[in-house]
């Protein structure tokens, strides 16, 4: 086991860009710190800086984090021909795979199902799965209001019918730097081929996440806000993935879709707290 008195390592500023070369294009992404690897991927429509209140308390942890943008999203190319749950979770373990170790998952909303694919697909690479407002399997939505969704996310008004959705996202506390976050989820969907990019992702099933559920031998966390408006019953959701990995769940008051933005001081040390039970089974401890 790590002597942790020796983790001195900071988040400043911000980090540099790199690049994972993929068949058909490249997924952007960063790292900070250095330690066991952590990989982070965002949810459909946003960007990998939705884990900039989170990153720095898991390097001061002793971890090396990476971010990653989807496919399609924030500096990552829009090149591709699929942007469903498994394409990114090919990516995951690519990514996982270039920082040398298994690494532990976290995904929020639609990359939580990814890294469910990942963890099944390939069990050595994975070492937990953390999972935050996690869609794992297809809510059942009406007729009616998937028409609707797709209405809104015509041209011109697409985007502005976005970000008016993300931004109710936080019901509980805006973080104070929520309008530049969401500048910079505009400026990516005005990217060549972004807003495509994203129109499909939209279209993605959770299906082969929920079928891949009962392969994945990752310890798991699950973390939901008890007023994530994607979920009819939240809480009722997080027991269901919970249950079928085996996982522990955290809730987050008055939280929405994205509580480590909302409330990072619940998330970050239930991430950490979960990452060192790791380290303690972990047979290298």
């Amino acid at each position: 086991m790590r002597d942790r008195s020796a983790d001195t390592t900071r988040a400043t500023g911000r980090t540099e860009t790199r690049f994972l070369d993929r068949p058909s294009g490249r997924v952007a992404y960063d790292v900070t710190g250095e330690g066991p690897p952590v990989v982070c991927a965002p949810g459909m429509g946003d960007l990998r800086s939705v884990y900039r209140f989170v990153v720095p308390g898991l390097v001061d942890a002793g971890y090396s984090v990476a971010t990653m943008d989807l496919r399609g999203h924030g500096e990552s190319d829009a090149t591709f021909s699929s942007y469903d749950d498994a394409a990114t979770g090919g990516d995951l373990l690519a990514l996982a795979d270039k920082l040398g170790e298994p690494a532990v998952l976290v995904g929020n909303s639609m990359s939580a199902g990814s890294a469910v694919v990942a963890a099944a697909e390939s069990p050595t690479s994975v070492a937990g799965l953390v999972l935050i407002g996690p869609f794992v399997r297809d809510a059942p939505v009406s007729a009616a209001t998937m028409l609707a969704f797709r209405l809104a996310l015509l041209r011109p008004w697409g985007r502005a019918a976005w970000l008016g959705y993300y931004e109710r996202q936080y019901p509980g506390r805006r973080p104070d730097d929520l309008d530049e976050h969401l500048k910079r989820i505009k400026k990516s969907l005005r990217r060549r081929g972004h807003w495509a990019a994203f129109a499909q992702t939209t279209r993605t099933s959770h299906g082969p996440a929920e079928a891949r559920l009962s392969d994945v031998r990752a310890p798991s966390l699950v973390i939901m806000g008890e007023r994530d408006r994607d979920f009819r019953d939240p809480e009722g959701e997080a027991r269901f993935v919970a249950e079928r990995l085996g996982g522990r769940i955290v809730m987050v008051p008055d939280a929405g879709h994205h509580p480590q933005a909302e409330f990072p001081e619940v998330v970050t040390p239930a991430v950490v707290s979960f990452l060192f039970d790791l380290e303690e089974l972990s047979p290298a401890a």
